[in-house]
């Protein structure tokens, strides 16, 4: 054995999801190739819940011959280990029948489980187990489904693992009612401004943020965003309390699963804009769209506010007037079903489907010229980066990891490292309307917009800069 592996340190990445075993959102995403990145430098695990979704079978997930029993308010709870390697990673698999045996994640579209403070509870405490069962040298922590994990290592006195804790999302902060707190296996000294509560209830995110030793969000701009009330969700004063040890690393996406010259879930991989046409005629013909020569604007997500579903149906009939193809694909509340498809029914320009479908989402990247993201607020967002590697432009709202990731197309410089697209500043229609205008407009201009989509092919949204910064946050630790 060398000695580079001897003295490889190691790493234990926790998540709550993770493509392609289980995903709701990008959390998944990052968590999947995020650890790939790291894993040359570290000896990785990634640990996430064993959900009743997951095929045990597909990804040979077999037992590991390890289980304890955790006792939280004085109800026993039996954890068993499960195990896979996959793409070079290697995966242990919580399983306890309170958290996994549920159709969904965290619970419908429209509320989460009632007993979601208890569920990742275990799921926290398991992974506390996990580093006192084995020494990890680093522990890093993904939204509020394991912010407990740091109080609970200070809670247990004698682990000596250091811990990250990156905020996804801080509008999803795991805050539960105040009797929650003695069923979670936490003492109740813990239940003060300092640390988990919050207005009289329990805030799970919280504890990450005051005993972590280091705590990221997943741009830089969204790392400076949250320390304002517009964007904090209450958190401000916390956050500014602790933002010595807060900083912002853009997430990357992974330049294999989302390759255009090498996804096998297109119709035609390609490198330059003629072979993406083959992919473009093709999927009109799917969606029973016409016209090759006209722009298709896609927008692909969750139906949720963040997003700014509202702001994209309020310019929906406007922008279906005019010579251009639409497609939306996503699930997400409800509420947004009905009007969508209403607009929808009125055009034959439009193209809508209410549901999650990856292979579907890489088939509309590779044929789409356009991708629409009015989100609200966004800590990174990863579809703007997928985009314009299939050779799509982004049209996005100026806020969060979108600002950080999307230069402004009128001051492109061949130059650049960076991806241009259309950026408008205010989250309201006219805001919106008017840049979906330079897009049809620049769209006309093929000679200027093909300048912009070849040079952000060529652009590098891999996780390599990201993952060196995070190597870096880890050594300081």
């Amino acid at each position: 054995m060398s000695k580079e592996l001897v003295n490889k340190k190691s790493l234990l990445f926790c998540a709550s999801e993770v493509y392609p075993f289980a995903k709701t959102g990008g959390l998944a995403d990052v968590a999947h190739a995020l650890p790939r990145a790291l894993c040359e430098t570290y000896d990785t695990q990634v640990v996430l819940p064993l959900y009743a979704s997951i095929d045990k079978d597909k990804y040979s997930i077999v037992s590991l011959k390890n289980s304890f029993t955790l006792t939280l308010n004085a109800t026993p709870y039996e954890v068993e280990l499960y195990g896979c390697k996959h793409e070079g990673v290697e995966y242990v698999f919580i399983y306890s029948a309170l958290l996994c045996e549920r159709e969904y994640l965290y619970g419908t579209p429209t509320q989460g489980y009632g007993d979601n403070a208890l569920r990742f509870a275990i799921f926290n405490h398991a992974i506390v187990e996990l580093l006192k069962q084995k020494e990890y040298d680093f522990a890093h922590l993904n939204d509020w489904q394991s912010a407990l994990v740091p109080l609970l290592i200070q809670q247990a006195k004698n682990i000596q693992t250091k811990t990250l804790f990156t905020i996804h999302n801080l509008a999803y902060q795991g805050v539960f009612a105040y009797e929650e707190l003695f069923n979670i296996g936490v003492n109740s000294s813990y239940f003060n401004i300092d640390a988990l509560e919050f207005y009289g209830k329990v805030n799970f995110m919280k504890a990450g943020i005051a005993y972590a030793d280091a705590v990221t969000t997943v741009s830089p701009n969204y790392a400076k965003e949250i320390l304002t009330p517009a964007f904090a969700c209450g958190l401000e004063g916390f956050l500014s309390h602790h933002k010595n040890k807060l900083s912002g690393i853009l997430n990357g996406i992974d330049t294999e699963h989302f390759n255009p010259s090498k996804d096998k879930l297109i119709e035609q991989t390609f490198s330059n804009l003629t072979q993406k046409l083959v992919n473009k005629k093709a999927y009109l013909k799917e969606a029973k769209l016409r016209g090759i020569k006209k722009p298709l604007f896609a927008f692909i997500g969750r139906f949720t506010d963040q997003k700014g579903v509202d702001l994209l149906i309020e310019v929906l009939e406007d922008l279906a007037s005019q010579e251009c193809n639409i497609v939306i694909l996503g699930d997400g509340e409800e509420r947004y079903q009905t009007p969508i498809k209403e607009i929808a029914q009125k055009h034959t320009n439009i193209h809508f489907e209410f549901k999650y479908n990856e292979p579907l989402s890489h088939r509309i990247y590779a044929s789409a010229d356009f991708l629409l993201m009015p989100s609200l607020f966004e800590p990174c967002g990863l579809n703007q980066m997928i985009a314009m590697s299939y050779g799509a432009l982004p049209i996005v709202h100026s806020v969060g990891g979108l600002k950080d990731s999307v230069q402004n197309y009128k001051r492109f410089n061949a130059e650049s490292q960076k991806g241009y697209g259309i950026l408008f500043k205010t989250p309201n229609a006219d805001s919106f309307l008017k840049a979906l205008q330079e897009a049809l407009k620049l769209y006309e201009s093929k000679k200027e917009y093909n300048i912009l989509v070849k040079h952000n092919m060529l652009c590098d949204f891999s996780w390599s800069k990201s993952a060196q910064l995070y190597k870096k946050l880890y050594e300081e630790l």
